[in-house]
């Protein structure tokens, strides 16, 4: 994470003094949150995505198909519909750290007994209360960074918050790999049950940490001064000025909520297709073994780490968003298009799935400037949280329709074809339906 490029806003509509030193706090307090809610997601999309190197093993040794392998990935995301918008509320009222800190022990305790599934049965149901306890993270994470960045610097403080995605791809997959192979039979134990249980700690004890370290408001940062707390909460107070005040039932009523929401499961349904099937992808293409397939794994995520934070980047400095998201929305579909057709060249298979990653990972942080530059107060909350529960119904759909599909037809093109035609409906209804005004 790099300071110029994560959080020095542009600020040529600011005097030269009042600029530096907004610069100078925005710079105090990225660096006192932003590196630690990152590592947390790392923690958090590592436990949610695991599931995808697990099955290379997992799948085998239980007897089960690639259809109950993609219904179990996606089933997390039917307990995390559920319970996003009341865990994002209660977040509201309670203030992030507990809560943030309650999400992380629960999900990591779950996701630790992953290690026990014997069944179908059994997968699906924790994979289902895996997503009830991480149900508010994201969400929460992103309301409480509208607590301290305006909405002009957002889009790379969001951006370097979520190239936890890109990361947790980078370390996780030669991670998981190096445990599954090098743990197999340790203590009786296979390599994939080593896996959840040495990736579920970190997320137990970063959530205690959470719980001492944050600071749910700027009034209540001690290491920040009164004329800081005073810069920020003016800079605050300005921006909620320009949002649209709603009440929580108007929330559920409102079109731009449900065309957000609809935009924001095209998206992801291209994330959720790359972050469970890559490794599946990459050993087709002739990697060996499953370090290997870690290995190059990490390939296309580091990729889309650069490109996620200097695309972003440059968004914020023109102060457009809308031909941003759709154009990246289009790169990953091209991608994901391309990957079909060199399913037996690993350099090519490499850059066509980099290509993708870049692409579907950079429309994320993007996407994110528009609801939180629209919506304030409670409608701040509950929007965020129905956005983001809406759109992740992907992480099931697109799952299941690859592993259905790959078992009816031993090949998973016809996905990925699904996948890219959605990031491009998803870029249309940007261009067409999403008002300039509501890009800040």
């Amino acid at each position: 994470m790099q300071e110029g490029t994560a959080y020095a806003a542009d600020a040529r509509s600011l005097q030269p003094d009042r600029a530096a030193k907004a610069n100078a706090v925005y710079s105090k307090v990225f660096w006192r949150l932003v590196p630690l809610l990152f590592i947390c997601y790392v923690a958090s999309y590592l436990d949610r995505v695991n599931v995808g190197f697990a099955k290379l093993q997992m799948m085998s040794d239980l007897s089960l198909s690639d259809t109950v392998c993609g219904i179990g990935a996606g089933i997390f995301f039917i307990g995390y519909f559920v319970f996003e918008v009341p865990s994002n509320i209660i977040l509201s009222r309670v203030g992030a750290k507990a809560w943030i800190a309650r999400i992380m022990v629960t999900w990591g305790i779950i996701s630790a007994a992953m290690m026990f599934v014997t069944s179908a049965e059994m997968f699906y149901v924790l994979r289902f209360l895996l997503g009830v306890a991480e149900a508010g993270f994201f969400p929460g994470v992103i309301l409480y960074l509208t607590y301290w960045f305006p909405a002009e610097r957002r889009a790379r403080i969001v951006a370097t918050f979520m190239t936890g995605i890109a990361f947790a791809g980078v370390i996780g997959g030669p991670l998981s790999g190096w445990i599954m192979q090098e743990f197999a039979g340790v203590n009786g134990w296979a390599g994939w049950q080593w896996m959840f249980l040495l990736e579920g700690i970190p997320s137990v004890l970063l959530g205690v940490f959470v719980l001492f370290y944050l600071d749910n408001s700027v009034r209540g940062a001690k290491w920040l001064s009164d004329e800081e707390k005073a810069l920020i909460e003016a800079d605050l107070a300005n921006d909620n000025r320009k949002k649209q005040a709603m009440t929580l039932g108007s929330v559920f009523r409102n079109g731009k909520v449900w065309l957000l929401s609809g935009i924001y499961f095209c998206c992801i349904m291209g994330l959720y297709g790359i972050s469970f099937w890559l490794p599946q992808l990459i050993k087709n293409a002739g990697a060996k073994d499953v370090m290997e397939v870690g290995f190059l794994t990490a390939i296309p995520y580091a990729v889309a780490a650069v490109g996620m934070v200097l695309i972003s980047r440059n968004s914020d400095l023109a102060g457009e968003r809308r031909w941003h998201i759709a154009v990246c929305a289009v790169i990953g579909a091209i991608g994901l298009l391309l990957s079909t057709l060199v399913i037996s060249s690993i350099p090519l298979s490499l850059a066509a799935l980099s290509l993708a990653t870049l692409g579907i990972l950079t429309t994320l942080p993007l996407f994110w400037t528009l609801p939180t530059g629209y919506l304030g107060g409670v409608a701040a909350a509950a929007g965020i949280a129905i956005i983001n529960s809406i759109g992740n119904l992907a992480g099931f759909a697109s799952p299941y329709l690859i592993g259905a599909v790959r078992d009816a037809t031993g090949s998973t093109d016809a996905g990925m074809y699904a996948l890219a035609a959605s990031l491009c409906i998803g870029a249309v209804c940007v261009i067409a339906f999403i008002p300039k005004t509501m890009q800040r």
